[in-house]
């Protein structure tokens, strides 16, 4: 099995992690003004998604590696994490302290 190091990946496989990123992020804004979070479009509201999205494809990505999970599932997973925005986060960080049992303190607020 070759070393899974981030830079033995194509550019090409950037690319697609972040176009089904990106689609998520803005599936995620479009939502959030259909459901009267946003009254109306906001360019700096989508670029905080844009880039929230972008953050969890890659991470998503990475995580589906790890586990070697099938490219199709990976591509699914990329654009669900990516349209949950911080709640994709949070759920990534639940993963992970389940994955390797540790407890994660829960926020006061």
């Amino acid at each position: 099995m070759p070393h899974k190091d981030p830079q033995n990946y194509s550019f090409i496989t950037y690319l697609w992690v972040f176009a089904m990123a990106m689609f998520g992020g803005v599936a995620h804004n479009v939502k959030k003004i259909k459901d009267g979070t946003l009254k109306r479009f906001s360019f700096s509201e989508l670029l905080g998604d844009l880039i929230i999205s972008g953050f969890l494809g890659v991470v998503t990505f990475f995580l589906c590696e790890y586990a070697e999970l099938d490219r199709m599932l990976t591509a699914a997973l990329i654009g669900m994490s990516a349209h949950q925005g911080t709640r994709g986060i949070y759920f990534i960080e639940e993963l992970i302290a389940r994955r390797f049992k540790i407890e994660v303190p829960k926020d006061k607020g």
